[in-house]
């Protein structure tokens, strides 16, 4: 199969859109498929898995390259001849390749990663909100599919009139994140800092430090015993959270990836995630496959994610009590952070990334299937030629 990745990320920025396309591009090329990147200028390698990255034009915002139309998109395309386009988290640059794709007779799959409701409501945008479904419902409505991450999502497009719609969640790398790891001297060490010696319950957030993640939250926790916080990531308001913080036990980590990240989440005793506008939760499935117990706002991916009393708690992110209460419980009760940590693991064990990559390419094949037969050229562009 021929697969065209458009997609508003990708590397060197990290975020859960850039790393599930690398997933999806793993899996490609480990099962023997083609496939092109197209993305925002923003330092991108020329390749990825021998498969060639062509970068457009991008202006900045917010620390992010966002990806502006240009025609160089629409002759890669004819020029590869996909099978099929996926358009990750689809925005300016995703809606002028879907349009492309269908004036070339592509089926595309679109995938949704953005709260659009919670990034209106958190900056007051007003009627704003509603242009803003306007815009999702007008890129999704092109797409031949549009695969939700969760029950939140599917609920949002579907009330902002989006048609075609499939669940389609996020893998998880269940040997990196294992909770054997927790007895690697590198994360025992790790847990020792942070935990002084291990008087006290390490609580961890991985993810961006910005607006959306809500991690102001965290305030609600100051001055409970027994417990130290533990931030991995960095971002925006790195220097607001560090002050909203102050005096607070509280160790800030900064950027972690690899084994130094899972070594991180091997370090914690619970997991705190503080935002309401994940469309999914990717690092509350990396913390279950870690065996934590999860504690997460009861918005958006995190509902399908949480299962409230069996691997974690969901609270309620109107009421700064009720997170305290929830941190508190596992804080101080080592037998329950374990039971609900190996619930947590079980929850995961079946999304492995090639599982759920399989899905994706079940996905593929029946928007293709769907799609009228069309007349192709004799040739076709090999992948990794720039001609």
């Amino acid at each position: 199969m021929r697969v065209a990745v458009v997609s508003e990320s990708f590397l060197p920025t990290v975020n859960g859109v850039t790393g599930s396309v690398c997933k999806v591009l793993d899996h490609l090329a480990d099962n023997g498929h083609e496939a092109i990147v197209i993305a925002p200028a923003a330092g991108s390698p020329a390749s990825y898995r021998g498969f060639p990255v062509y970068q457009v034009p991008a202006v900045a915002y917010r620390q992010f390259p966002v990806g502006i139309p240009n025609a160089q998109v629409a002759r890669l395309l004819a020029r590869f001849q996909p099978d099929v386009l996926h358009a990750a988290s689809p925005f300016l640059l995703g809606a002028q390749a879907i349009a492309a794709a269908n004036r070339l007779g592509v089926p595309s799959v679109a995938i949704f990663q953005t709260d659009v409701a919670g990034y209106a409501r958190r900056n007051r945008l007003g009627s704003a909100s509603k242009f803003a479904w306007r815009f999702v419902r007008w890129i999704h409505d092109g797409a031949d599919l549009t695969l939700v991450p969760s029950s939140a999502s599917q609920h949002d497009l579907e009330t902002a009139g989006v048609q075609r719609i499939a669940r389609w969640g996020r893998g998880v790398d269940l040997e990196r994140y294992h909770p054997n790891h927790r007895a690697r001297p590198t994360a025992q060490a790790l847990h020792a800092l942070l935990s002084q010696n291990g008087r006290d319950a390490v609580v961890g957030y991985v993810g961006r430090v910005a607006p959306e993640k809500g991690l102001e939250r965290l305030a609600a926790l100051r001055g409970m015993r027994g417990m130290q916080l533990a931030i991995v990531g960095d971002g925006p308001s790195d220097d607001s959270i560090r002050n909203q913080l102050r005096g607070m036990p509280a160790t800030f980590l900064g950027r972690l990836s690899g084994r130094e990240l899972a070594d991180a989440y091997a370090a914690f005793d619970v997991f705190v995630h503080t935002g309401t506008e994940e469309t999914f939760g990717q690092t509350l499935q990396e913390a279950h496959a870690a065996g934590l117990p999860v504690i997460a706002p009861a918005a958006g991916g995190p509902i399908d994610l949480v299962r409230h009393g069996e691997n974690g708690y969901l609270f309620d992110p109107a009421d700064a009590d009720d997170f305290r209460m929830r941190v508190g419980s596992l804080v101080g009760d080592p037998a329950l952070r374990r039971r609900m940590g190996e619930a947590g693991r079980r929850t995961v064990i079946g999304t492995s990334w090639d599982s759920v990559c399989e899905e994706l390419m079940a996905h593929y094949r029946s928007v293709i299937t769907r799609r009228p037969a069309r007349a192709m050229p004799a040739k076709r562009t090999p992948a990794g030629s720039h001609a």
